[in-house]
């Protein structure tokens, strides 16, 4: 029995460390499929994370109660796509390398809200913690079921809506004339364009929601792990989201699973530490690992993942 709550446990920080990831690389998936690199995910979950611990703060300042961090969530979702109207305005617009300007997004939205944080709350490195918080939810009946229970039904709101969106974008992206479009343009612009649909119009929006969900996603670290926003609360995260894309081959199935198997390395690291078997392995060691499972999965599926074909290529209706 110990050792099935112990896997119990396991799975279940896994899935409380995934959530980030998946909604941040379903919101890559919007945007590369559409054809635009999007390397921000980083700074999208940045601006995430702060919107929603601000915005959580206040509204507890103005008596909402539990409803502060639903407000927080939307806050999140603004300012995800407010930066992200960025990065879509320069590489679809002005068609700036996407590359480099999403890597401007990453310093920017690092910058911007360091500034603010420090502006808002007296000079201090980091907000206040956030009192009213996304708690794990209790299902009577089902969350007693050995196991079963402590795996699936003792998780975060937060969880079931990464992964219900999951589904949402399998549906949206393979199942409707948007996603159809979507593809196409991230495919084979020119032939999109010669059937009507708006190219640009179409990586306009794909832009978008990539950026209303990582805004989502670096909400989740704020309103469930960290009940505050500073420079390190979402360090990495982002770009953990990004290799998780790409080891997913742009699938809303692959990214799930790519982003619960980094969240099983983040696990493993609270699991050596709660279990005490820290003083044989550095710290160091344990924090480094999910950033060398990255490296070293990228250098494994890069070179087998089919990216879309006109991904990282602007596009010009003039030139067909």
């Amino acid at each position: 029995m110990q050792v099935l709550d112990l896997l119990g446990q396991t799975i279940n920080t896994t899935l409380v460390f995934s959530t980030a990831l998946i909604l941040a690389a379903l919101g890559g998936i919007f945007s590369e499929r559409s054809g635009v690199v999007n390397i921000g995910l980083e700074g999208l979950m940045v601006a995430g994370a702060f919107g929603a611990a601000v915005a959580t703060l206040y509204a507890e300042n103005s008596g909402l109660g539990n409803v502060s961090p639903y407000i927080g969530l939307i806050a999140a979702i603004v300012l995800g796509v407010a930066f992200s109207w960025i990065h879509a305005v320069a590489s679809i617009r002005f068609k700036a390398n996407q590359v480099v300007s999403g890597v401007v997004i990453n310093f920017l939205a690092v910058g911007v809200t360091l500034y603010l944080v420090k502006l808002l709350f007296d000079g201090a490195g980091q907000t206040d913690t956030i009192e009213f918080v996304f708690s794990k939810l209790y299902i009577p009946g089902l969350s007693d079921i050995p196991f079963i229970g402590q795996v699936f039904f003792n998780a975060y709101p937060t969880t079931y809506l990464a992964i219900i969106l999951v589904a949402v974008t399998y549906y949206v992206l393979y199942k409707t004339p948007f996603g159809l479009r979507l593809r196409a343009v991230g495919e084979h612009p020119s032939a999109a364009d010669t059937v009507g649909v708006k190219v640009l119009r179409m990586r306009y929006i794909g832009v978008l929601l990539s950026g209303a969900l990582a805004g989502l996603g670096g909400a989740t670290i704020t309103l469930t792990t960290t009940s505050a926003f500073s420079h390190n609360t979402i360090s990495g995260q982002g770009f953990i989201a990004l290799a998780a894309l790409i080891f997913g081959k742009w699938h809303p199935v692959g990214a799930l699973g790519a982003a619960c198997f980094f969240g099983f390395s983040q696990a493993i690291k609270d699991l050596v530490q709660n279990y005490g078997l820290s003083g044989s392995i550095p710290a160091e060691f344990i924090y480094m690992l999910p950033y060398i499972l990255t490296i070293l999965v990228l250098a494994g599926a890069v070179g087998r993942a089919n990216a879309p074909s006109a991904l990282g290529e602007p596009y010009d209706p003039g030139k067909r």
